[in-house]
């Protein structure tokens, strides 16, 4: 198939896992045999933005493919605008995360247009409060939110049918790394994203809320917590929190600020300990992070935030799932029985549900058949 795909590696330069959530599709349909061309639209094209998305392009052979493009215009770094009309004429399909590519130029030609959430919850609450989140002129809608549309799960739908889909990862990009650099449960994490969401007196809210409600775990177990953590420098009080209840912080971009650190960080940890956003648990969205598919690829073990993900993934052995601190020590206790064990189960579960060789033709197959 000839598709076009849009999200995001350059728009917020120097985040390695983000760029790698898009980078899993990028090279996991070209492993397919797929050509594949890459469109980012940007505010604005600037030197910061332009130098991060040529390194990113060149380190992962994406030359001639890829194109970062000036919102509203027509002005571009890499693959010029006039191959990308030649290029919607032609195309099969496309993958268009959280609506981002608006140019109608562009995607009208193509019959089938997909919307990809990556960001479940709240997608879907903006847009029934009247914001616009670019589902317009789509044709089909898949999300990572595994439960969205099912009994149980608090999201509106707004009669849309969502397919739901688990993150890619490519594994030989990602293979078992035998050596633990990190003797620490880490995370990359932003503090907070966006505004929070209330609706029907319910608070759908970020990190720093989940964060809170689990602040006293480091204090309660001899394993080290080491956060690539993005905060601001005005959160005094909790920084304060976080310091005094011993989260070990690092910056991000120091860890995660390129593809490669963000590789290097994840694969020299022990194990992940991820925290969801509060509103993907309160909506039991079944949602799970692409960075923890890269833990467990890693033959890393997970302790993920039950967003509900456990009724579709198995728990207990490399991957478990925690609502409190004391379910989370008890996670952390369990580790420790066996780490090996749990280190190999960690990169079975990756290969079963996770290996892009199989997410992808499934989700191809889903956005072709019809209704």
């Amino acid at each position: 198939m000839r598709i076009i795909f849009s999200g995001m590696l350059a728009g917020v330069p120097h985040n390695g896992g983000a760029t790698w959530a898009v980078l899993q599709y990028l090279l996991g349909f070209r492993r397919l045999g797929h050509d594949v061309l890459f469109v980012e639209p940007v505010d604005a094209l600037t030197p910061e933005n332009v130098s991060y998305f040529e390194a990113v392009v060149s380190a992962y052979g994406l030359e001639g493919n890829a194109s970062l493009l000036e919102s509203g215009g027509s002005d571009s770094a890499g693959v010029p605008y006039s191959r990308l009309r030649e290029w919607a004429r032609a195309a099969d399909l496309l993958v268009n995360v959280s609506g981002m590519l608006r140019h109608e130029e562009l995607r009208e030609p193509i019959l089938s247009r997909v919307y990809l959430d990556l960001d479940p919850v709240f997608n879907q609450l903006w847009h029934s409060e009247g914001v616009d989140v670019g589902f317009a002129g789509h044709t089909q809608f898949v999300t990572v939110g595994q439960a969205i549309g099912r009994p149980g799960c608090h999201v509106p739908t707004d009669g849309l049918r969502w397919i739901p889909t688990l993150p890619p990862v490519v594994l030989g990009e990602w293979t078992p790394s035998e050596r633990i650099e990190l003797d620490a449960l880490t995370t990359v994490a932003n503090w907070r994203s966006y505004g929070s969401i209330r609706r029907d007196g319910v608070l759908y809210g970020q990190k720093a809320h989940a964060f809170r409600e689990l602040i006293e775990l480091p204090t309660r177990t001899n394993e080290a917590i080491l956060l690539g953590l993005a905060i601001d420098a005005d959160e005094h009080r909790d920084l304060e929190a976080l310091e005094r209840h011993r989260w070990r912080l690092r910056d991000p971009r120091a860890v995660a600020g390129t593809p490669e650190r963000y590789w290097r960080f994840v694969r020299g940890s022990k194990a992940e300990l991820g925290i969801a956003k509060a509103g993907y648990v309160t909506a039991r969205s079944g949602w799970f992070s692409d960075r923890s598919a890269c833990y467990l690829a890693s033959g890393r073990p997970v302790l993920a935030h039950e967003t509900g993900f456990s009724e579709f993934l198995p728990t207990g052995e490399g991957l478990f799932a925690f609502s409190t601190v004391d379910e989370a020590l008890a996670a952390i206790d369990e580790l420790s029985t066996d780490y090996k064990r749990h280190a190999r189960a960690a990169r079975r579960i990756a290969e079963e549900y996770f290996d892009s060789d199989r997410v992808l033709p499934q989700l191809l197959e889903a956005v072709t058949a019809g209704p």
